[in-house]
């Protein structure tokens, strides 16, 4: 990591700045395109939804071919042949569930600070908001806990959860409990916690619904479903079923005031 002896602003294509920047660094990195490989250099910037953006100098000089419709890029430029190409000059898209699995290793959900910057903590640079200090690093951390693991993802750009899968199966009785393990252990910021909610589509077909849903910050065990089953009939958990729904949500951290009276209300009691 090599700091920059001027920083960057990061302008917007309406040509606002950015609330990402500035660029203060820069980093050499090996990169990875099919068999390819590139000691590429890369200006640092706290990009939320993507890992790297390969900018307009690095397409200039590359001038790579893209196929939209069979997501295929093929390199064929003379810097790429004399200097780059060390494989195949054709590099295949990588399955979106894959990269959307991969990437949620490092971003899985980012919640947005306030930007009030207060003293440093244990849990980093600190800000605060209407219920006290929160950590300006609000990414939400995911460890996969075996190579098998299957990271959870939305169903849908507007889903509320994340989906959790079953480590392992298992057989639930009609009318009985099982703990099932996810295979994931969960890192969450201050001030947020996770909340293991039921699939609709398991608790109307099959009533299937979870119990004890809550997991706190500070947790760095397992997460771990408690699937209770409502039915007349057994059921089967299979390896890699879909189990419930992971939720993330803030906490408000006021305190309980005990008081002698309460003020009186048109309902009542």
């Amino acid at each position: 990591m090599i700091k920059a002896k001027n920083p960057k602003e990061i302008y917007l294509a309406d040509g606002k700045p950015s609330t990402k920047g500035p660029v203060t660094h820069m980093t050499k990195v090996p990169m990875d395109i099919s068999s390819h490989r590139e000691l590429a250099t890369f200006q640092v910037a706290n990009l939320q939804n993507h890992e790297v953006i390969l900018g307009m100098p690095w397409l200039r000089e590359h001038n790579p071919t893209i196929d939209w419709n069979n997501k295929r890029i093929t390199f064929n430029s003379e810097r790429y042949t004399t200097w780059c190409l060390k494989g195949s000059p054709v590099a295949y898209a990588v399955p979106e569930e894959k990269a959307l699995e991969e990437n949620l290793i490092t971003r899985y959900s980012k919640i947005q600070a306030k930007n009030n910057p207060t003293a440093n903590d244990k849990n980093g640079p600190m800000a605060n908001d209407q219920n006290g200090p929160v950590a300006k690093d609000q990414s939400i951390r995911i460890r996969k806990l075996s190579t098998e693991t299957r990271v959870g993802m939305k169903g849908s750009a507007r889903a509320a959860g994340h989906d959790l899968y079953a480590m392992k199966g298992s057989d639930i009785l009609a009318g009985g409990e099982a703990i099932v393990g996810t295979g994931i252990a969960i890192g969450l910021p201050h001030n947020i916690y996770a909340r293991i909610a039921p699939l609709s589509s398991l608790a109307g077909k099959d009533r299937l619904t979870t119990k004890a849903g809550v997991i706190d910050s500070d947790y760095r065990g397992e997460v771990k479903v408690v699937l209770a089953n409502l039915g007349d009939q057994p059921y089967r958990v299979g390896k890699g079923d879909r189990l419930a729904q992971l939720i993330i949500e803030r906490i408000d951290n006021r305190e309980l005031q005990e008081v002698t009276q309460l003020d009186d209300t048109e309902r009542g009691d």
